[in-house]
C-alpha cells in the first residue's frame, strides 16, 4: 500500500497516558515525513488546542480538527473546511442540555468557553487528567450564554461531561435519539461531543486527501475512541490501538500495540517504513 498521509488522534493513541510523545514515536513520524508522508493530527481540539510538542513538529502542516468540524492548514493559518453547528440550532442545543444538570460548553472561533461556574469546580466533574485537558484548550467566561448570544457566532462543536460513566452511557444513547440531525460521539469515556452532522473524522480526511491530490485509500488513520471510528473507516488502513473500543476494533484493518507502548510508532514502521 502506498501510503502518502498519516492521520492520528491525539488522547489514548499518539501520546501515551502521561500525555507524552515518546522517543521512538516521535522518530517514527520523522521517518516517515522524511518520506514525504503527510502527518496529520486528527483531534476533538483545535488546532490551536494541538500540544505544542506535537504542533511545533516542523512537519505538521495539516490538522483535522474539532471531530472534522474544520480541517486546518497551519501555513495559512486558517482553515480549507469546516462544517459549524449554526448559531439558532446551537442555542436550542443548549437549551436541551441545560436540562441533564451537568458540565457542557462549546469551541467558537478556534477556542474552547466554558462557563466559570464549570471551570472553577471541575473535579465535580471530572477527574484530574480531564481537568488538565480541560484548562489547555478553553477560557472561562462569566455567563456563558449571554456570551454567546452576544457573540453570535456558529459554534464548532458542544461538549457534555459525565462523572459517573453509568449515566454517560445511557445519555449518549438518548442524546442520538433526541437530536438525530448531529453527529454524537465520545473522544473520552467521561464525554459527549456534538457536532454538525456533516463533521467527522473521516469526511474530513476524504476533503484533505482530495485537497493534497489522492484518494483516502492511500492514507493510514490511527486512533481509539469512538470519535475515531469514520477515519478508520475511509482510510485505506484504518489502525486500532490496543486499548481502543471493542467497537472500534470491530472495524479495524489492523491492531496495534497500545499508546502505552508505541503503538503508533510500531504501526509505522510496519507499514510505512519497513513494509
Amino acid at each position: 500500500m502506498d501510503i502518502k498521509l498519516i492521520a492520528v488522534d491525539l488522547d489514548g493513541t499518539l501520546l501515551n497516558s502521561r500525555k507524552e510523545l515518546t522517543p521512538r514515536t516521535r522518530e517514527a513520524l520523522t521517518r516517515a515525513a522524511e518520506k514525504g508522508v503527510h502527518i496529520v493530527p486528527a483531534t476533538g481540539r483545535t488546532f490551536g488546542g494541538v500540544p505544542e510538542m506535537v504542533r511545533a513538529l516542523p512537519f505538521v502542516r495539516y490538522g483535522i480538527c474539532i471531530n472534522g468540524g474544520s480541517v486546518w492548514d497551519s501555513r495559512i493559518d486558517g482553515a480549507i473546511h469546516t462544517a459549524e453547528i449554526p448559531y439558532e440550532r446551537a442555542e436550542e442545543i443548549f437549551d436541551y442540555v441545560e436540562q441533564f444538570h451537568t458540565m457542557y460548553d462549546c469551541y467558537v472561533d478556534g477556542w474552547g468557553k466554558s462557563d466559570r461556574k464549570f471551570f472553577d469546580h471541575l473535579l465535580d466533574y471530572v477527574d484530574e487528567d480531564v481537568v488538565k485537558i480541560i484548562k489547555a484548550t478553553r477560557s472561562p467566561v462569566d455567563n456563558f450564554r449571554e456570551y454567546i448570544r452576544n457573540l453570535h457566532h456558529d459554534i464548532q462543536k458542544i461538549i457534555l461531561f459525565f462523572r459517573d460513566l453509568e449515566v454517560h452511557d445511557r445519555m449518549i444513547v438518548k442524546i442520538r435519539e433526541d437530536l438525530p440531525d448531529m453527529a454524537v460521539t465520545a473522544a473520552l469515556p467521561c464525554n459527549i461531543e456534538l457536532n454538525n452532522k456533516d463533521a467527522n473524522k473521516g469526511a474530513a480526511l476524504r476533503i484533505l486527501c482530495e485537497h493534497l491530490g489522492f484518494g483516502p485509500e492511500n492514507a493510514m488513520a490511527c486512533g481509539d475512541g469512538g470519535n475515531d471510528q469514520s477515519m478508520i473507516e475511509a482510510a485505506g488502513l484504518g489502525v486500532v490501538m490496543a486499548n481502543g473500543t471493542q467497537e472500534l476494533k470491530n472495524v479495524a484493518d489492523y491492531i496495534t500495540m497500545s499508546n502505552d507502548e508505541d503503538g503508533v510508532a510500531a504501526a509505522i514502521e510496519k507499514f510505512v517504513l519497513n513494509p
